[in-house]
């Protein structure tokens, strides 16, 4: 591990899990543009411990956490939240791009000590196409712009800020419950009597893939993981009766998208095709959950994900409708 600091302690720790320090530049350079980017330190969890210190030089404070290849994205940021010096952390993303005030104001959210969450609204970084709104509306729409503020029933794991303390007393769990296709953070968090808050003034941008195949992995490999968590947990009966039910989970899935359209996309017209292709990806993770539930193993879904997820910037098409 490495680091540098100032004399000030840091407000809030960003936690970016990553294969190397390219793939970061992008996120970075809109860190560098915060308005308390002196009062943040920037944890790197790498593989490697080759940085870019001048760059990362208008921080309060920087630290790498070297962790072993291949980069497991629930255990990098485990590592990284241990690490971590401030009191809240928040975990990013290689292709969630902060805008200018969203630390400052995540910071000021933090005001009853049993919020141990603040989300700030998510929005679509590139929202040309009909397979980005699909990508984003599926995994973020929920999280959107149009949402008011408040207390959330179903926060997100990761591109939200914690208090850092909340997550340490999970102890050896939290590896697995910072794994987004758990599913169980937030009920754990709820049982003790911690909530999160949902604040539309702090905003983050987030890329999507632009690529069919691409969209269709990530929601096949997404299922895939998460029915072999859901398998793990439930009896026999539970994951038979899924799997029977399995010709209606696309159209629960597309439905639940729909409703999320007036967070994710407030008065707003969608590129034709934005639903088919929901509904393309919703089959496709469907597909991927059945097979977990059946015992059907895929040892290849985590490493596709993972690559999928660290270099979306590949195969998002980055511009404006």
């Amino acid at each position: 591990m490495s680091a540098s600091t100032t004399a000030s302690a840091p407000r809030m720790s960003i936690v970016l899990a990553t294969d190397a320090y390219d793939t970061l530049r992008p996120v970075i350079a809109c860190l560098r543009r915060q308005t308390d980017r002196a009062q943040l330190e920037i944890v790197i969890v790498a593989p490697t411990e080759s940085v870019d210190w001048a760059e990362l030089s208008v921080f309060g404070a920087v630290r790498v956490v070297r962790v072993a290849a291949p980069l497991s994205l629930p255990a990098a940021r485990t590592a990284g939240v241990r690490a971590a010096a401030a009191p809240i952390v928040y975990i990013g993303e290689t292709h969630c791009f902060p805008q200018p005030n969203m630390t400052a104001v995540i910071l000021a959210a933090f005001t009853d000590e049993r919020c141990a969450a603040v989300v700030p609204a998510i929005l679509n970084a590139n929202p040309a196409t009909a397979l980005s709104w699909a990508s984003y509306l599926t995994d973020y729409g929920t999280w959107g712009s149009g949402r008011s503020a408040g207390e959330l029933e179903q926060p997100l794991v990761y591109n939200v800020a914690y208090r850092r303390a909340v997550l340490l007393a999970l102890g050896d769990r939290l590896g697995d419950l910072l794994d987004s296709n758990s599913e169980e953070l937030w009920p754990i968090l709820h049982e003790r009597q911690y909530y999160a808050h949902f604040e539309p003034a702090a905003r983050t941008d987030h890329a999507n893939a632009t690529r069919l195949a691409v969209m269709m992995n990530i929601r096949f490999c997404s299922g895939v993981l998460i029915g072999a968590k859901r398998a793990r947990r439930w009896p026999i009966w539970r994951r038979f009766s899924y799997v029977l039910a399995s010709p209606l989970i696309p159209g629960v899935l597309l439905w639940r998208v729909r409703s999320s359209i007036r967070f994710g996309a407030p008065a707003r017209t969608l590129p034709a095709g934005t639903m088919l292709a929901v509904a393309a990806g919703a089959v496709a993770k469907t597909m991927g959950e059945v097979m977990a539930y059946l015992g059907v193993s895929v040892p290849s879904a985590e490493r596709r994900l993972t690559e999928a997820e660290l270099h979306k910037l590949r195969y998002a098409r980055v511009g404006t409708s």
